[in-house]
């Protein structure tokens, strides 16, 4: 019997590497990959470079299709040489045609963007969603499930417009094992470590003079470490650095959870990784309220999101008459 074929949808290299951990539990499934993409004048745009800032191309793309050569994936690009059974994604910003009529499990990457006006514009005025970014992830409702980081995440995404029915907390990969980033061979220890961002490079506002002399405030003498964004122009961010924080060590590659677990201080933005450092206890400077991001935790269950996640997945495809009440009754992790 020919095996059913599942399309996983990535972007980003966290992305990337979530749907293929995921992928580990579908053994007898036929799993593709594909870079993030779309169609009509976005797909159009993302073939002539104007995109390339996004995960539809440039640096995210290439670096994605180099992790599918490294690791042996299949790829199908735009997924359009099969015809799939069951689609896993971890963006709804923008939602292909070829997947509408399947059916699609959602997964939380990290944190989301801030509220801010264009949140609001497409919430309320029906704007493009993927002009807010991240913020408005789950808005489109367009999928069967939502797999997300935590319960503080679910009444989140109710509260911005998805269905609650729709969403399973399950913890999500990469950030469900923190404690794994222990166990390292960083050299140094007791630094402050920073998590640059790619704002500029994807036209948000970032004063890069300004955090950089923040951080030489915070650290008050103490090593600072910089991990350049891998999105970031390295050359630009590396000057900018040594010009505003001479002294300070630039990283553009190495494992910021290893920098992180053996940090005193971590300075980042609106990145992820604070929930690193405030699971090791860290001193975390970021531009969300501390209390909220405690509130929104990922969850911590030993790294076994990705098969929870997998499990979810043949469920829908070998139980399709099962209803979303059975689904949350075996699969929703309970924190309480």
């Amino acid at each position: 019997m020919q095996k059913k074929k599942i399309l996983f949808i990535c972007g980003s290299l966290n992305q990337t590497s979530m749907m293929h951990n995921i992928s580990h539990f579908m053994d007898n499934y036929d799993c593709y990959f594909t870079p993030y993409y779309y169609d009509g004048i976005i797909h159009l745009a993302s073939k002539t470079g104007f995109l390339d800032f996004s995960i539809l191309g440039g640096t995210f793309r290439s670096n994605t299709e180099k992790y599918f050569r490294e690791n042996k994936l299949k790829m199908d690009y735009r997924g359009l040489s099969n015809d799939y059974s069951l689609v896993y994604t971890c963006a709804d910003l923008l939602v292909p045609h070829n997947i509408r009529n399947k059916k699609v499990i959602l997964v939380q990457e990290g944190m989301t963007d801030p509220e801010t006006i264009m949140f609001y514009l497409v919430k309320y005025f029906g704007f493009s969603r993927w002009l807010a970014s991240t913020s408005t992830m789950g808005m489109s409702n367009q999928y069967n499930l939502f797999c997300v980081a935590s319960e503080g995440y679910k009444d989140l995404f109710v509260r911005k417009g998805a269905k609650r029915e729709k969403i399973v907390v399950t913890g999500i990969p990469n950030f469900d094992n923190l404690k794994q980033f222990l166990n390292n061979d960083f050299p140094y220890k007791n630094h402050v470590v920073v998590a640059t961002s790619d704002a500029r490079e994807t036209f948000k506002i970032d004063n890069r003079k300004k955090f950089i002399k923040e951080c030489v405030k915070i650290a008050n003498g103490r090593q600072l470490i910089f991990k350049i964004h891998p999105n970031e122009k390295f050359d630009r961010a590396i000057r900018e650095v040594n010009k505003y924080a001479p002294g300070a060590l630039t990283y553009t590659e190495g494992n910021i959870n290893h920098m992180i677990a053996n940090c005193d201080v971590l300075i980042t933005k609106y990145s992820s990784v604070a929930y690193v450092g405030m699971e090791f206890g860290k001193e975390v400077h970021s531009y969300f309220n501390e209390d909220d991001l405690k509130k929104l935790m990922p969850i911590q269950n030993n790294g076994t999101s990705a098969e929870r996640i997998a499990r979810i997945g043949i469920h829908l495809l070998e139980s399709p008459n099962s209803s979303l009440e059975e689904i949350h009754e075996t699969f929703d992790l309970k924190t309480a």
